[in-house]
């Protein structure tokens, strides 16, 4: 299926590894032009070289200042946006009486406000053309909390509902606005808290996938939705 990606500008960022690679290869694979952001520059260098027409822009996206430069580098080097895929790296494992204040507060602006503040930059031009994807990724915490992922719950239910309310205010603009949900896919996140040892384990690439579909030219209709990449772990009726 051609997913009308091709010559669409894309950022994507966390994209050194894991799931924020996956769907920079992704979008890549559709012919889209990617701008990859992440802390690690070698990474990063090494990833577009694998794409036909990327640029890397190294940065911590927790930065307030970072959304913004992306948004004016890929408009700089393109002349256009269409697509942005927010991520960021998971906050520390803890319980909801373990996490302090300070850790609550990075947690927010790395897992909620730093996707928020790429989407707030890339809109205005989004809203010129009448067309824009916005896809998260958060993680199936949204929809089925971890005891041990207090941090992880409290940020990206968030930016969920921050979700659910822009995805109202921009529909009529052609803009949707959408979370991925990952369950347990074999990133080194996963691989270093033990969480490859037991269950299905998903590839990040299939997860790459998905996202792709969600900023495609046939997912106009999919708007406001957290979809679920977890395999059926997830089992509450939502």
């Amino acid at each position: 299926m051609d997913l009308g990606l091709r010559d669409r500008v894309a950022i994507v960022t966390a994209a050194s590894k894991g799931l924020g690679r996956a769907c920079a290869l992704a979008l890549a694979a559709e012919g889209a032009r990617v701008l990859v952001n992440a802390r690690s520059e070698g990474a990063l260098d090494t990833l577009t070289a694998s794409m036909a027409d990327a640029c890397a822009v190294p940065g911590d996206i927790t930065d307030p200042a970072v959304p913004q430069r992306l948004v004016d580098t890929a408009l700089a080097r393109w002349g256009r946006l269409d697509i942005v895929v927010g991520n960021a790296a998971g906050p520390p494992l803890g319980g909801a009486l373990e996490v302090d204040d300070d850790q609550i507060m990075a947690a927010m602006n790395a897992n909620m406000l730093a996707s928020i503040r790429l989407a707030r930059a890339a809109v205005p031009h989004m809203r010129r053309q009448r067309w824009g994807r916005i896809c998260f990724i958060a993680s199936a915490t949204v929809r089925q909390p971890a005891r041990d992922l207090a941090l992880s719950n409290v940020a990206r239910a968030a930016l969920w509902s921050w979700t659910k309310t822009a995805a109202q205010d921009l529909a009529d603009d052609g803009i949707t606005v959408n979370l991925a949900c990952p369950g347990k896919h074999a990133t080194e996140r996963l691989i270093a808290r033990g969480g490859a040892a037991s269950g299905r384990i998903a590839d990040p690439d299939d997860f790459g996938q998905v996202v792709a579909f969600l900023c495609s030219r046939q997912a106009g209709f999919v708007n406001g939705v957290a979809m679920g990449v977890d395999g059926g772990t997830v089992v509450g009726l939502h």
